[in-house]
């Protein structure tokens, strides 16, 4: 089973957009940061683009956030990428003369809305700038580290 990256990966990209708001970012150099394609890349902020999370022109390796990292929340970008994609998804393909595969999806579904209500709220209090800042700390404690090695 493959798990979906988009979420992290356009944090990623929204963080690097962030902390270089004075060098060009072209989606290669952005993609091989990601450690995957321009493309794929291209999606994503298309995607940002149509939530009004990030603008950019055409040719110019200038993306730039919409408004400020404090102001966009995790929510906010996990709607851009993933829509009203749920985060956890039921096995629509258990055997149906089953008792319990026939009714155990039906009993998960309240557990999964309330488990989804409840990520939503977090994501929503949780900033890009919350992660802008912990990535800063993270890089002045490996910094510090170094420094003593």
């Amino acid at each position: 089973m493959k798990y979906s990256t988009k979420l992290s990966d356009t944090v990623h990209v929204m963080v690097l957009i962030a902390i270089n708001k004075e060098k060009s970012l072209s989606s290669a150099s952005i993609a091989e940061s990601v450690h995957t394609n321009p493309g794929f890349v291209r999606q994503l902020m298309l995607k940002l683009k149509k939530a009004g999370l990030m603008t950019s022109v055409a040719g110019h390796a200038r993306p730039s956030l919409s408004k400020p990292a404090d102001q966009i929340t995790l929510l906010d970008i996990y709607k851009a990428v993933e829509g009203d994609k749920p985060l956890l998804h039921l096995d629509t393909h258990t055997n149906p003369e089953c008792g319990v595969g026939i009714n155990i999806q039906l009993s998960l579904q309240g557990f999964y809305n309330e488990i989804q209500k409840t990520a939503e709220e977090k994501m929503n209090t949780i900033t890009l700038q919350d992660i802008i800042d912990i990535y800063y700390q993270r890089i002045s404690i490996e910094n510090n580290l170094q420094s003593i090695i």
